[in-house]
C-alpha cells in the first residue's frame, strides 16, 4: 500500500510538472496540434450538423417573425383599403347627388312615343346635349337638344340612339339600340360568348358626359342570330320606358365646367 501511494504521488507530481512546463516545450505544442487535427476528422460531421441546426433554427425564427410582420401589414393594408373605399364612395355619392337634378316630363307626343320626350330643364339649369337621363337609377336616354328652359331626351327605345355597353359578367362589349317600337336590343355580340339570360348590362367608356358603369338593364330570354357571326339579344330595361313622369339629369361636374 505504501508503494502504491508513493507511485501515485510521483505520477501526480510529474503530471503537474509537465502541465506547468508544457507551454515551454515546442514539441508538446506540436503533439497537441496534431492530436487536434486528428480528432477534427471524426468531429467534422457533428460540427457541420451543429452549425446546420443552428442556422436552421435562426432561419425558422426569422421567417416566423417576418411572417407575423407580413400578416400585420396585410391586415393594416386591408383596413386602409376599406377606409379609402368608403371615403371614395362617399365622395362619389356626394358628387353625384350634387350633379343630379330632378326634372319633370312635360311632353311626350304619340307619334314619337318611343323616340323622345321633353323635360322642364334647359340651359339655364346647366343642362347640355349628351347628358344622361335616369329613372330610378337606370339609364333611360340622353339629352338630344336643349333650349333655355327645356330639353328633349332621346329614349333608349329610339332606333337612332346607339350606346356602347358591356355585359358585366363576361365583360363582352356590344351596342344597345332601340327598335322604335318599345324594345331595346343588344347587338354586335359574337356568337358563343356565353351570354345568358339575367346578365347585367351597363354603359362602357364613351365620353365624360356618359361615364362607364351606368346600369341599363339585363339580358332577356330572346336572342336571334344575324347570320354573320353575331347574335342580337333583347334587353329588359331597368327604367320603365312606357311610364315616364319624372326623371333625373346627371349634369357636368364643376371641374369639367371650369
Amino acid at each position: 500500500m505504501t508503494r502504491e501511494w508513493i507511485h501515485g504521488l510521483v505520477a501526480l507530481t510529474v503530471g503537474l510538472f509537465l502541465l506547468g512546463a508544457s507551454p515551454n516545450f515546442g514539441f508538446l505544442k506540436g503533439i497537441v496540434d496534431l492530436t487536434g487535427n486528428v480528432l477534427s476528422v471524426p468531429e467534422y460531421p457533428a460540427v457541420v450538423l451543429r452549425n446546420l441546426s443552428r442556422d436552421l433554427y435562426l432561419w425558422s425564427r426569422d421567417k416566423s417573425d417576418l411572417t407575423k410582420q407580413l400578416e400585420s401589414l396585410k391586415s393594416e393594408n386591408a383596413k386602409l383599403q376599406i377606409i379609402n373605399s368608403v371615403l371614395v364612395a362617399e365622395q362619389i355619392r356626394a358628387e353625384l347627388n350634387a350633379r343630379m337634378d330632378d326634372a319633370r316630363v312635360t311632353l311626350r307626343e304619340p307619334h314619337s312615343w318611343w323616340n323622345e320626350f321633353r323635360i322642364d330643364r334647359g340651359l339655364d339649369d346647366g343642362v347640355t346635349m349628351g347628358l344622361p337621363v335616369f329613372q330610378d337609377g337606370f339609364l333611360v336616354g340622353r339629352v338630344s337638344s336643349v333650349s333655355s328652359s327645356s330639353s328633349w331626351v332621346e329614349l333608349l327605345t329610339s332606333s337612332s340612339l346607339m350606346i356602347p355597353v358591356v355585359v358585366e359578367e363576361t365583360r363582352e362589349l356590344g351596342v344597345v339600340v332601340g327598335d322604335g317600337e318599345g324594345s331595346v336590343l343588344l347587338t354586335y355580340i359574337p356568337e358563343a360568348r356565353g351570354i345568358e339570360k339575367g346578365m347585367k348590362v351597363s354603359t362602357a367608356l364613351v365620353s365624360e358626359t356618359l361615364p362607364p358603369g351606368i346600369p341599363i338593364g339585363h339580358i332577356g330570354g330572346d336572342a336571334s342570330a344575324s347570320g354573320s357571326g353575331y347574335v342580337t339579344y333583347k334587353i329588359i330595361p331597368g327604367a320603365s320606358t312606357g311610364r315616364l313622369y319624372s326623371v333625373s339629369v346627371l349634369k357636368h361636374s364643376r371641374s369639367i365646367l371650369r
